[in-house]
């Protein structure tokens, strides 16, 4: 008999779909003739019936399980006296038809909001009306507008949240300082970034000796004190249904959507200079080797004795008699100390073997129209590592307090490499000639030796490049698996309450292993249908596993149950805000490059793939496509294990970190792409080409025909454009980029 799965369709821009499975399985490809009655985010029943000839599964549509109730965004058109809205996500790859009456105010070219009103058919396209009028494509703003809609990101507070909100006081009261110790006396900061509007965590330390007579043990005393969203955030109480919804804030630039309501995120629970604040606080002693030997977790209240920015603290630290130590004279001991205890948190990450490859990460800046003005890098200096290594060091208290109380909870576990993956690395390095490999049950520690090994190497780009795509997703999960990157036993989020649900529910775990009580998950009336949605998958999913490993799966509790879920459901919520973001900001630089189409610039190989290369640009930070028609007239092939383009003639390579010099010669905007073409020096792309390639900013390319294709003989003057894959960031454990993620 057949194989027959449930999943979600997944479209592609091209016509053809994908069903995600919800056993985890292989994803099953569905033709565009199968994508003909079913749209992008339907859950369907499908049945595989053949592979191709890589071995891949290929699906027919048995049954449509449930309709996406995701409306659509697009543009209004008029077409031949028919309305319809070209839909700005191509995965839905079809138009959707606007009967009379059903456009509402909406104009022509307007960017409007779709509810379905009929689904597709084999023979008919969808039908629907205008929901909301958005605005002007080119309205400042859109482009966010947009994203929040396209992936479903929760961005207006229900009535319920914003009213009792309202009600929460706007300061500390005095009963609120009871059973909490107070430490308005410690000198306690905050060191963000210049345009950080809450501050979540605060720092101090100090010399410490643990221990008397010889067996004493001289250190450093840490203290990480946190906003106590929990004491204003009740276990299922309106604004609690709105922050698990949420589950992360989102940034975007120039603009954030946080988890809670301003009040909260940039009043109560903002640790501003001088004023009381109440706070959870991880107080630890810290041996001068790094090590975390004692700690414990308490209530307080603090007041924060000054807000300083990274820069400032990295100047200090620079020069502790320059001008912006002479304007802190009181706090450059503090900070001297806080410098010391990151030395010694450095010394165990050593030791450790923590992978920690440098990244370039980039921000955009927007002038008032939101228009790009520049891109530019975001250098980590002593400041921001300084922050990143405290925050690790209360991460993981908080993990082991949890561990050791044997409490449910969710942990952040980033596991090892799979077993293809390592085969994989293995073989690419082999074949770059790296006389070091990994073993088949890696530690971090490999991974950080080869990097240290081939810093220095002209290729070290692209060695370090594939050593981060051989590791896979951190995720949170109430199974205690380890964080692999960092080299942790054991690792939680406890250090950013405001902007993280999961940061939320481990402090309301501290709290309740504290007073002796059990912290019980709320019963969230909205998310709670996405609750048991996802422990069903999650069932069914380790079913299939146990199934693969011939043992008999365990059969959860309820507890339990509801614990994995809340952690897929974050999971899931924190990729959903990172892709909206990714996609504001490649729609930004699309907007942006299109303003330089004919222009030249160097820039480097980040990826290759079977249909070209994708070249960053070393003066924007831009990604564009050189699609492999425009490498010349030259028979290239793709080596998977080198992950590079060689040409059959000539010998040529392009690998990642192969320098280049291109001239950007077609923006889509609406497919948020930017197509490349390799020039030499003087080489001049012709007027004609030019407007044949360049993309109308009001109207966008709706072409969908395929990309993807493999290996094929160079022509010159053929238009070539691919998505761009995500390449995951280095991650980190305390940053306000939404980024950064560990």
């Amino acid at each position: 008999m057949l194989e027959e799965v449930e999943g979600v369709v997944q479209g592609h821009r091209d016509g053809h779909g994908f069903v995600s499975r919800d056993d985890g399985g292989p994803d099953i490809y569905l033709p565009p003739n199968e994508m003909r009655a079913v749209l992008h985010k339907d859950r369907v029943k499908a049945r595989i019936v053949r592979s191709d000839r890589k071995g891949r599964p290929e699906g027919r549509v048995l049954e449509i399980v449930e309709r996406s109730s995701q409306p659509i965004i697009g543009r209004l058109l008029q077409e031949s006296g028919v309305w319809l809205v070209a839909p700005e996500d191509k995965r839905y790859g079809q138009d959707i038809l606007i009967p009379r009456g059903g456009t509402g105010n909406a104009k022509s070219g307007q960017v409007v909001v779709v509810q379905l009103t009929e689904p597709p058919a084999l023979f008919g396209q969808p039908v629907g009306r205008v929901q909301e009028v958005l605005g002007e494509v080119d309205d400042p703003g859109m482009e966010i507008e947009i994203a929040v809609r396209k992936y479903s990101v929760p961005h207006e507070f229900s009535v319920a949240c914003m009213a009792l909100s309202k009600t929460l006081p706007d300061a500390v009261r005095p009963q609120d300082h009871a059973n909490r110790v107070d430490l308005t006396d410690i000198p306690l900061v905050t060191i963000d970034g210049e345009d950080a509007r809450d501050f979540d965590d605060a720092v101090y330390c100090e010399p410490a000796t643990q221990g008397r007579g010889k067996a004493a043990v001289k250190g450093w005393r840490l203290l990480v004190a946190i906003a106590d969203v929990s004491h204003y955030v009740e276990n299922g109480s309106a604004i609690d249904i709105d922050a698990y919804d949420r589950a992360t804030s989102v940034y975007f630039p120039r603009r954030v959507i946080p988890m809670l309501p301003e009040k909260l995120s940039n009043g109560l629970c903002s640790l501003k200079p001088e004023v009381e604040r109440l706070c959870m606080v991880c107080d630890m002693f810290v041996t001068l080797d790094g090590e975390v030997t004692a700690y414990q977790f308490y209530p307080a209240v603090m007041w924060s004795h000054a807000r300083f920015t990274y820069t400032e603290v990295a100047a200090i630290l620079g020069n502790t008699r320059g001008p912006e130590a002479q304007k802190r004279k009181a706090l450059v001991g503090d900070l001297l100390n806080l410098h010391g205890v990151y030395e010694s948190l450095l010394k165990s990450r050593q030791r450790r073997g923590a992978v920690d490859f440098e990244t370039t990460e980039t921000q955009i800046v927007c002038d008032e129209t939101g228009r790009i003005e520049k891109i530019v890098p975001r250098t980590r200096n002593v400041a921001h590592k300084l922050i990143e290594e405290a925050m690790l060091a209360a991460n993981v208290c908080s993990a082991d307090f949890i561990a050791q109380s044997k409490h449910a909870g969710l942990f952040r576990v980033h596991e090892g490499p799979t077993a293809e993956k390592v085969e994989a690395l293995r073989a690419y390095l082999k074949a770059m000639g790296i006389g070091m490999t990994i073993s088949d049950m890696p530690k971090p520690g490999e991974f950080q030796m080869i990097a240290a090994a081939t810093k220095d190497r002209p290729d070290a780009a692209q060695i370090h490049s594939m050593l981060l795509r051989s590791m896979q997703q951190a995720i949170y999960t109430p199974g205690n698996n380890g964080h692999f990157g960092l080299a942790f036993d054991a690792y939680t989020h406890f250090t950013s309450p405001i902007r993280r649900y999961p940061d939320l529910l481990v402090h309301r775990v501290i709290k309740a292993v504290l007073s002796g009580g059990k912290y019980q998950l709320p019963v969230l009336p909205t998310p709670g249908e996405a609750h048991a949605k996802l422990a069903r998958r999650l069932e069914k999913s380790k079913a299939a596993k146990g199934a693969d490993t011939g043992a008999k799966p365990k059969k959860p509790s309820a507890e339990n149950m509801a614990w994995e879920a809340a952690g897929l459901h974050c999971s899931a919520n924190e990729r959903r805000a990172d892709e909206a973001s990714r996609d504001v900001e490649a729609w930004l630089k699309c907007k942006y490059m299109y303003e330089h189409l004919g222009e030249e610039y160097s820039g480097v190989v980040t990826s290759a793939t079977s249909f070209g290369l994708f070249v960053t640009l070393d003066a924007m930070y831009v990604e564009g496509l050189v699609h492999i028609t425009e490498l010349g007239g030259e028979y290239f092939r793709f080596d998977e294990v080198r992950q590079e383009l060689r040409g059959e003639r000539t010998g040529i390579r392009y690998a990642i970190g192969t320098r280049v010099d291109i001239q950007v010669s077609r923006v889509d905007l609406d497919g948020r792409k930017i197509d490349f073409r390799l020039v030499q020096s003087g080489q001049t792309l012709p007027s004609k080409l030019l407007l044949d390639k360049g993309s109308d900013p009001d109207r966008g390319a709706r072409n969908r025909g395929s990309r993807d294709q493999a290996p094929a003989r160079a022509k010159a003057g053929k238009s070539a454009s691919a998505k761009a894959p995500a390449a995951e960031k280095r991650a980190s454990a305390k940053s306000k980029a939404p980024r950064k993620r560990r």
